[in-house]
């Protein structure tokens, strides 16, 4: 068995530690290293269970230690979009895209209680239920990437599941670095490693 894979079960085998009985834990402590500066973020893991256990997967595999922030959506770079959004976009280093873990459910903000308000993260996704490695920091409040939003066609809206507590600046630094027509970074910023805050 793969050793990433086994450790994703390992992980929700302990699926017990996000149970209704730690109602009161206190968020978890991030930082993301980038080439830009540090942002530094706290996760919801009482509210949005399941986001943070797979973001927390890859964390603790490493698999975001020379990842990217490769996109960047703003007023300029979204001409064929009639719900505009303002975000910048990661995920796991390019080289090791092959290691990844199964696809998660979609939490939809309608059960979780969470919005995406300026700083929040969230989990990049196509259809529901297809979220991976990606994630999204959001600059200034989208509510259309809440659920009944218009932004994604299907309206279910994404996972958000924690926020920026300090670093918006290097966030910001990110959403207006150079980037092409596509809303790819060029070149991206890199990722040096996330981290967890003891």
């Amino acid at each position: 068995m793969n050793r990433i894979v086994a450790g994703a079960l390992a992980l929700m085998l302990c699926g017990a530690w996000w149970s209704p009985g730690v109602a009161q834990a206190k968020p978890i402590q991030i930082v993301i290293e980038t080439s830009l500066g540090n942002i530094d973020a706290e996760l919801d893991s009482v509210h949005a269970p399941i986001a943070v256990r797979n973001f927390l997967a890859y964390v603790d595999s490493g698999l975001y230690a020379n990842g990217q922030f490769h996109r960047t959506v703003r007023a300029d770079n979204q001409p064929n979009n009639s719900v505009k959004i303002t975000v910048v976009q990661a995920g796991q280093a390019p080289a090791r895209r092959a290691e990844h873990f199964p696809a998660i459910e979609l939490e939809r903000t309608s059960v979780t209680g969470l919005h995406h308000l300026d700083g929040t993260l969230s989990m990049a996704r196509s259809g529901p239920n297809t979220a991976t490695s990606d994630f999204f920091i959001c600059i200034g409040a989208q509510p259309e990437l809440d659920f009944g939003g218009k932004r994604n066609a299907d309206g279910q809206g994404f996972a958000a599941f924690g926020r920026v507590t300090r670093g918006m600046a290097v966030v910001r630094a990110i959403n207006t670095a150079p980037a092409d027509a596509g809303q790819r970074l060029t070149p991206p910023i890199t990722i040096t490693r996330i981290r967890r805050v003891p």
